[in-house]
C-alpha cells in the first residue's frame, strides 16, 4: 500500500488482513490483522480488533490492540488500557494507561537531538571509561561518599 498525499487516510478494516509489508506517507487506521512491517509517514491508529505482527515506524502510534514486535515513532508512542505489547518501543514521549500488558524496552528520548541521559553523563564524566553517575557513588579519596568535607 503506497499513497502519496500525505493527508490520505488508509484503513484496514476488523474483516480485513494483510501479509505483507506496508508503506504510506499518510495516516493509518488498522483495525484488522498485519503480518508484515509498518512504514507509515504519518500517524497510526490500531483499534481493540487491530493487530500487528512485525515491526511498526510512525510518526505517532495509538495502540488499544495487540503488537508483536518492535515500534519506533519519530514522537509520540500512547499505550491505551487494552493493549497487549510484546517488543521494544523508541519515541520521544511514551504515555501508557494502567492495564497495558508490555514485554519489552522502552527508549524515550525527549531531546530533539536524541542524546541520552547516560550518554550525556558519559561525556561529562571526569575519569575515562567511567560514567559520571557511577563516579558519583564512589566516596572521595577521603572516604566521603558525597563529597562532603
Amino acid at each position: 500500500m503506497d499513497t502519496t498525499g500525505s493527508n490520505s487516510q488508509s484503513i484496514i478494516t476488523a474483516d480485513a488482513e494483510v501479509t505483507g509489508n506496508i508503506k504510506t506517507n499518510g495516516s493509518l487506521q488498522i483495525d484488522g490483522r498485519v503480518e508484515g512491517d509498518v512504514a507509515c509517514g504519518h500517524d497510526v491508529a490500531v483499534g481493540k480488533t487491530g493487530s500487528i505482527k512485525g515491526n511498526t515506524t510512525v510518526n505517532s502510534i495509538v495502540v488499544e490492540g495487540t503488537v508483536e514486535g518492535n515500534i519506533t515513532a519519530r514522537e509520540r508512542i500512547e499505550l491505551k488500557s487494552s493493549t497487549r505489547l510484546t517488543g521494544d518501543l523508541k519515541a520521544k514521549r511514551l504515555a501508557v494507561e494502567e492495564g497495558v500488558a508490555f514485554s519489552g524496552k522502552a527508549e524515550i528520548t525527549p531531546t530533539a537531538t536524541g542524546e541520552t541521559a547516560a550518554a550525556k553523563a558519559e561525556s561529562r564524566s571526569a575519569t575515562p571509561g567511567v560514567s559520571a553517575a557511577s563516579a558519583a557513588a564512589r566516596p572521595d579519596p577521603r572516604g566521603n561518599l558525597f563529597g562532603k568535607r
